[in-house]
């Protein structure tokens, strides 16, 4: 007869960690914080026995630990999707008592709504895609910021199209604009160097950490794929092949339409909120480019236009399709490569 062990139930922060520990029959047998150690919650554990299952809420710098607690066990530690879990309790109150409990009981009865768990090097590469986005995203801020300076002093005599050489000499030297002004936009230009000199080193440096990482290459061998869009879809997706099916992934990634029907009234309400922004806004602006030069996905976009959908609809249409597609390329290729 199998035996049926104990599940534990972390509750993670900073310095502590709540450790519950749950019967097979649901009975509490300890809930108490200790120091945040890895050593120190096994031996806790051990006073028992040797856990069936260890769930861990994911947070930041839960992912490390569950690796080192598994490495250092070999205990079966699943990281909980936080928001999940949140929403199967019974009860408004939040207490680090009630969230041990809850992780472990979900564990012991099979209902823990797990997440992926990365691997070190995955974990590293998103460290560098989200650096490189946050400066992205600084980028983006001056450059609005330099152009709502030139509108405020109605600089519109530029002589060349926005952001081109040109114009940034322009810019530089001869946009009429105040003595305040003028100083604000040297500041300006001089932010927007640095930060464009930092995104080419860290694409450097992705470029480098990816060199010989087979689903890299497959991705960058993609029609319509460059190395920010592979590196991010390979840090923030990770492995293809721990989704079921295309239509997983898309969902994962945020392209799946959310549908807003009841009773006779069928409506479409977008794109499903939840999802990783960074990796969905990537992969629409690949199928932009692909819906101008690649004639298949081209004629699609078309094709949706013309039976009454947007220019947004039909590209966000178009980037739903080509993933799944694309899952099903990677997906296949290493399943005759195994073969």
């Amino acid at each position: 007869m199998k035996t049926l062990l104990n599940s534990v139930g972390l509750d993670y922060h900073e310095d502590t960690i709540r450790v519950c520990v749950m019967t097979p029959q649901g009975k509490t047998l300890w809930n108490r914080d200790v120091p945040n150690d890895a050593r120190v919650v096994r031996d806790r554990v051990l006073q028992f026995s040797p856990p069936s299952i260890v769930a861990l809420e994911a947070c930041c710098g839960a992912a490390n630990f569950a690796e080192e607690l598994r490495r250092l066990t070999q205990w079966d530690v699943k990281l909980a999707n936080p928001s999940a879990v949140n929403a199967m309790k019974r009860g408004a109150d939040k207490t680090d008592h009630g969230d041990a409990f809850w992780l472990a009981d979900l564990a012991r009865v099979g209902h823990l709504p797990e997440v992926w768990q990365p691997d070190a090097k995955t974990r590293q590469l998103r460290r560098l895609v989200r650096y490189r986005q946050s400066l992205a995203k600084s980028r983006r801020e001056i450059k609005q910021g330099i152009r709502g300076v030139l509108r405020d002093e109605r600089a519109s005599d530029a002589p060349a199209n926005p952001w081109t050489k040109k114009w940034l000499s322009w810019v530089r030297d001869d946009a009429a604009v105040g003595e305040e002004a003028r100083w604000v936009l040297d500041k300006q230009l001089r932010r927007l160097e640095r930060v464009q000199e930092d995104i080419q080193e860290v694409e450097e440096r992705m470029r480098a950490a990816t060199q010989d990482d087979p689903l890299t290459e497959r991705l960058l061998a993609v029609k319509g794929i460059g190395l920010v869009t592979a590196v991010t879809m390979r840090a923030e997706i990770g492995c293809f092949e721990r989704f079921a099916r295309g239509k997983q992934l898309s969902r994962y990634c945020g392209l799946s339409p959310c549908n807003r029907s009841s009773g006779k009234r069928q409506a479409d309400a977008g794109l499903i909120r939840h999802a990783n922004h960074e990796l969905r806004t990537v992969i629409l602006e690949t199928a932009h480019r692909l819906a101008r030069y690649d004639a298949k996905w081209k004629q699609l976009k078309h094709h949706l236009i013309q039976r009454g959908k947007s220019g947004s609809v039909a590209t966000a249409a178009v980037a739903n399709r080509w993933l799944r597609w694309l899952y099903h390329q990677i997906v296949t290729n290493s399943a005759d490569q195994a073969a």
